[in-house]
Order: C-alpha cells, then structure tokens, then sequence
C-alpha cells in the first residue's frame, strides 16, 4: 500500500513538473517571437537595482509593469521626474508618464527588494494601454553600489530636531548634499540608532528614538556612509523629559476638505513642546508631493504650509503628519471650481528679487493683476491676456525700498477672481483683504468684492456718500478662507461709497464709485517737488472738479508708460485713492511726465529724474504695529545715511504740518529708528514724511487707511 502512495505521488510530482516546464517554454518562446521595441539593461548592488529602458521601435511608450520572480517583495521604488508609480495588491509597480518616450529616449528606475539580485519581469505598454514587449532584465551585478562616488562630502551637512535632545526623546534627522540614492548608518557615539537612504538630491529625513540607557551628557552623532567615511556634529543630551511634557497630544487642525489647484494649504497644530514632526503630502497615486521637517515651539504648537501646484491632478490628497510614535492622516480634494488660479513660484523672496508667478484660466482672455504691499500700496499692475490653453505667466521685480511684510496679489477675470498672499523678508501671513473687481460702476452692476481672511464669519458694510449704512451683512469664508460676494448696485446713487470688512478688533476697506463721469471742465496737476532719484516716491496733488474720474499716468524720457492708475477726485476736489508714483529703482536720468486725463481734459507736469546717489540721508516707513499699550497703529520710522542730527516733519497732502520730531542723532552706522503714535483722529489720506539735517532732505510716503 505505501509503495503504492509512493508511486502515485511521484507521478504527480513528474506530472506538475513537466506541466511547468511547458509552459515556462511557452513563455520564453513567446517572448523571444515578440518585435524587439525595448533595451532593458540593469545594475544591481546588494537589495538594489537600477534598471534602464530604452525605446529602440517606432511606438511610444506610456507606462511601464514590473514584476518579480518567487521569493521576493518590493521594498521601495524611485522614478525619474516626470514619472509615476504605483505598487497594486498583486506586487506589480506600474511606471507611467504623461510624456511618453520616443525612439533613442531612455528612462531609469530605482527598486529596493527584500533579497538580493531579484529576477525582474517587465511589460511596456503604449498610451492606449497595449503590450508592445515582455521581457527579462539583463542584470549586472556591480561590485559596489551604484553612486557618483563618495558618499559623504565636505559641505554635506545634518542636523538634529531639536537641537538639544533628551534621553529617550523621539527626534528628526535631516541633512542636505550627500550623495544620491546612496545608504547610510546613523550612530550616537559608537551605538548603531538606524540606517536610511538618500533621495535623487541627496537630502534625507527620518525619525528616530534616543536610548533610554543613553546618559545625559555630550555626545557625538555620526553619519557613515558604507566605505567609514563619516559626518559628525556634536551636542549635548538632556535629562528625560516630565511626564507632563509626554503628554502632549498629536493634533492637526485647519485643513479644509476642498481646495483649488494653486492654493495654498496651511495646516497648524498641536504636539509635545520642543520636538519635531514629519509632514508627508502624498498625491492621489500615492506620490509624495511635500515632505518637510516642522520644530514644534515650546508652547506645543506648529504650523506648515505647502502650495498646491498649477497642474496637480484633480482628486483625493493625503496628509500624514507623525511624531515617530503616533502618526495623523488626514485627506482633502483637490477640485477645479475657481476659473483663475495663480501660483508663486516661492512664498517668501527677499528685498531685490524677482517674484515670479504663472497659472490659468480662462483662454484667450484678459486678466487684471495687482499687486499691493503691507501698507496697500499699488506696487504693480497690469492687463496679460491667457494663451490657447489658458495658461499665462508674469514677473514683478522687488526693489530695495520694499518693507517686509505681506504682500498681496489679486487677479480678476469677468466675475472670477484669485487673491494670493506672499512674504518678503518674512512668511506670509494671513490677511484680511477686501477688493472690488472695478473703480468705478454704473446703476444696476453687480459689484464683485473678493474677501480673504481667517476662516471665520466676517461682517460686510457698506457707507454710502451720506455716511449712512445702506448695507450690513454677515459673511462666512469658505474653506480656502476667501470668497467672492457680490453685490447688486440696483438703485444706488452717484457717488462715492465705502466698503468695510470687520473681524473682532481688525478692519479694512475699499472705495469704489458709482455713476461717476469725466471731467466737463479744465483738471490741473501738481507735484510736491521737481527733481527726485529713483526708487523715490512722487506724490500727485493738484485742482480737480468733485467727483470725477480720472487716469494717472507716469512716462519715462522716451514717451513710454511707466505706471498707470485709476482714480477719481472726491467732494473737495481732491484725489479719493491713492495718488503716488513709484519711480523704478533703475529709473532712467531725464526728464519725466506725470499726467492726469479725464474725458476730453488733460494736464502734465515735468519732472527731473538724477542719477541715484548713494551718499545722503534716506527714509523708509520700515513697519506699521499696533501697540496694546498706546491703544494706537505706531509706524516704525528708518532714516539713514544720517552723519548729525535731523528733523522729521509729518505733512498732510496740502503740506500742513502734522507732527513734528527734533534734535534726533544717528548710531555710529548713520541710523535712526523711530516710532511714530498715528492719531486716532487722524483723516484717511496720504501723508509726507520729510526728513531733514539741515543740508540734506529726504522723502517718502504713509497711507492711512480707515
């Protein structure tokens, strides 16, 4: 009876054998019959394995599929920018590309296995999603992995967070120009804490935990790649942190469910004082988009920002924030309803930079940019007209007397419109805008007013001429914290009206008009001086008919237009919006125009532009902050170039003197800092800050707001 098992299993056995190998045959035949449209070559170290396709037919290639043989899983995978991938349930990494490879192209891809010199099986497939080939790779196994050389160089650099950890903490590790795609050891002294790998840029992240035994003492931590090359910094541990310290929870708040392709995502939160998070954003495949390393303050709190990109796909994102001990996802859509979307390239530049922007909507059509700083001063705008595909981009050059701060851009098109914030010298904070998507309407528009602020209920009035409340509404801001209210002009008068924004103890406004006309009568243009040097301010005053509009207009030597602006005279006579000019720091020498149209009527004046000179005293408003203990806005005065003591004079737009500030002497670098109390009875307007030392004078300007 067992001799008789015996041979029944040994028939099977033969039976599935021979059932293998023919359809390994088969396999191999038909892969060997297939057009010859790829060259796949590899070079595998150890557990990784880099493998290259070349496109050697006449059909492009969309996607890639890969695959094991028995006995090995996926660990990791890298692709090239421009590339995708995806692992499914079934252990297949599907590599796909909006920008398929032609004939003589090539791409390279990265895998990590959980043994050594895998048997990688592929597919490539075209946009249609047909199998052009299978094949086997050709692996050759080299006798070191796979780099550019050394793995460590003599600018790579890391660092810890916190800087000054304690015994048993969790902490981050991050470092910058290491080698690419290479692995390394991490140490405290002479133990072993954990190994990680480098990404194409050579900069890594990860978590890790300090050993309870560790004592509480100045230590080394090392970097090693896998030839003893190492990086070392040196700190000192503290003791274990209070119990009341580990007990600060993980928290993630103000991450809205809905945003709009360019938007900026802001998410804060709550985590143990002192230490540090990881931020991963992942795309819809499962991409990582943003990964960042955010400190924690003291207090327990941190914040994080990340811009979603202009052509990001539509869909479902991820956020995964994780202490290294407790980990947080949280998921929101990125849809496509706003019809403009506008991206910075960074969100903080520095004085002197070139901002750049670019991004969509609607084709073939003209959107209005402007761009204002801290204080609402118009620094920029202009009319670019969108490509066949929507698409437009723009640049705005910073100059050397911009403050730090906030600034903002809005963009209209038709009844859309996109307000984006960005920082110079600082991050950007959240503000409370308010824009009217025109100057001037006539009886029956619907006014668009775009709002941004806190995700909060706001409170919207509108004054009319008469100083009386015709509108009071309540407002609630999306999730993106914006939104486009609109407001029906039906029955409104001619005049001059006021939109106001409250939230708790902030506020701003933005006036605009209604049925206003041009001028039927003569209009005359002034200056307050008849020679400047770039970058200088020109304050426009001048005689005017009540409530008209007009254009001001700023030409260069040889006729060009230099600056534009809106504008309308108010019920004195007087210009209602701002009326300065900033002249460019690179201002050309000569003779220069400012000109006020309105209808059939004009009037220019000349000015003389100097070469810039170095040498004198200069101003600048350097901050505008409340102080809780005056109870007043105090704008921080920066006068320098200073070598005695000067006066400064604060002058309204009819050159009255407001306040007056004397007998001030400069540091030894020639500077003077001074805070000024704005009154709280001070009209709105555009005020002249005059500094003089007797020989020399300087200017610039202050708005008031309401």
């Amino acid at each position: 009876m067992n001799n008789m098992y015996s041979s029944l299993s040994k028939g099977i056995s033969l039976f599935i054998i021979l059932t293998l190998a023919t359809f390994t045959i088969f396999s191999v035949n038909e892969i060997d019959a297939q057009e010859k449209v790829v060259d796949a070559q590899s070079i595998v170290y150890e557990k990784t394995t880099i493998i290259e396709f070349e496109n050697i037919g006449e059909t492009e290639i969309q996607s890639f599929r890969i695959w094991l043989g028995e006995d090995n899983l996926f660990k990791s995978f890298k692709t090239e920018k421009g590339w995708t991938g995806n692992k499914n349930p079934q252990e297949v990494i599907v590599f796909t590309t909006s920008e398929p490879i032609k004939l003589g192209e090539s791409v390279k891809f990265g895998i990590k296995t959980d043994n050594a010199n895998p048997a990688i099986i592929w597919k490539a497939l075209d946009k249609n999603n047909e199998e052009l080939e299978i094949g086997k790779t050709l692996v050759a196994e080299s006798t070191s992995k796979p780099s550019t050389g050394e793995g460590i160089f003599s600018d790579s650099v890391f660092r810890l967070i916190p800087e000054k950890p304690n015994v048993a903490s969790t902490i981050r590790v991050t470092g910058d120009k290491f080698a690419s795609n290479q692995e390394y050891n991490f140490y405290i002294g002479s133990m072993f804490l954990d190994s990680f790998e480098t990404d194409e840029n050579g900069h890594f992240i990860f978590t890790t935990r300090l050993p309870e035994e560790q004592k509480a003492d100045r230590v080394d931590f090392i970097v090693k790649d896998d030839d003893g090359n190492q990086k070392s910094i040196s700190l000192r541990i503290g003791e274990g942190e209070s119990r009341v310290v580990e007990d600060v929870r993980l928290t993630i708040t103000g991450l809205p469910s809905k945003v709009n392709r360019g938007d900026i995502v802001m998410i804060s939160g709550t985590g143990k004082p002192s230490s540090a998070i990881t931020a991963n954003i992942r795309t819809p495949d499962g991409e990582i988009l943003t990964r960042e390393a955010i400190d924690i303050d003291p207090n327990g709190k941190w914040t994080f920002h990340t811009i979603i990109p202009i052509n990001t796909p539509l869909g479902e994102y991820e956020a995964e924030i994780t202490d290294g001990e407790n980990t947080i996802l949280k998921s929101w859509i990125v849809e496509s309803s706003k019809t403009i979307h506008i991206t910075p390239f960074k969100i903080k530049y520095d004085a002197g930079d070139l901002l750049k922007f670019n991004g969509t909507a609607l084709p073939g059509q003209d959107i209005e940019i402007i761009f204002e700083g801290p204080q609402g001063i118009e620094h920029f705008s202009d009319v670019i007209k969108t490509d066949d595909d929507g698409f437009f981009d723009f640049q705005i050059q910073s100059e050397h007397y911009f403050i730090d701060g906030t600034y903002v851009l809005f963009g209209f098109q038709g009844e859309s419109s996109e307000i984006v914030f960005v920082g110079l010298g600082v991050l950007p904070e959240q503000q409370l805008v308010a824009k009217m998507d025109k100057l001037n309407y006539n009886v029956g528009d619907k006014a668009i007013i775009s709002i941004s602020g806190p995700e909060s209920t706001l409170t919207l009035l509108i004054i009319d001429p008469s100083d009386t409340t015709r509108v009071d509404d309540s407002i609630v801001l999306g999730p993106d914290g914006t939104k486009d209210y609109e407001l029906d002009l039906e029955g409104y008068s001619t005049g001059i009206y006021t939109t106001v924004i409250k939230l708790a103890n902030s506020q701003t406004s933005e006036l605009f008009s209604v049925g206003l006309k041009s001028a039927s009568d003569r209009i005359q243009i002034a200056v307050t001086k008849d020679s400047y040097e770039p970058g200088d301010s020109i304050l426009i005053l001048g005689e005017y008919p009540k409530t008209i509009l007009l254009t001001l207009t700023l030409l260069d030597p040889n006729g060009n237009e230099i600056r534009i602006k809106e504008t309308f005279s108010n019920n004195d006579g007087g210009l209602s919006l701002s009326n300065t000019f900033k002249l460019p720091s690179d201002a050309e020498p000569g003779l220069w125009t400012v000109k006020a149209t309105s209808g059939a009527h004009l009037d220019e004046v000349q000015i003389l532009v100097s070469e810039f000179m170095q040498e004198g005293i200069q101003v600048f408003v350097d901050d505008v902050l409340f102080v809780p203990e005056l109870g007043v806005n105090t704008v921080l005065i920066k006068v320098t170039g200073v070598e005695q003591a000067v006066t400064i004079e604060i002058l309204d737009d009819e050159n009255k003197l407001i306040d007056e500030i004397t007998t001030l002497s400069p540091t030894s670098e020639g500077i003077i800092l001074i805070p000024w109390p704005i009154p709280n009875d001070l009209p709105p307007g555009t005020y002249t800050i005059r500094v003089s030392d007797g020989t020399d004078t300087a200017e610039t300007i202050l708005i008031v707001e309401l």
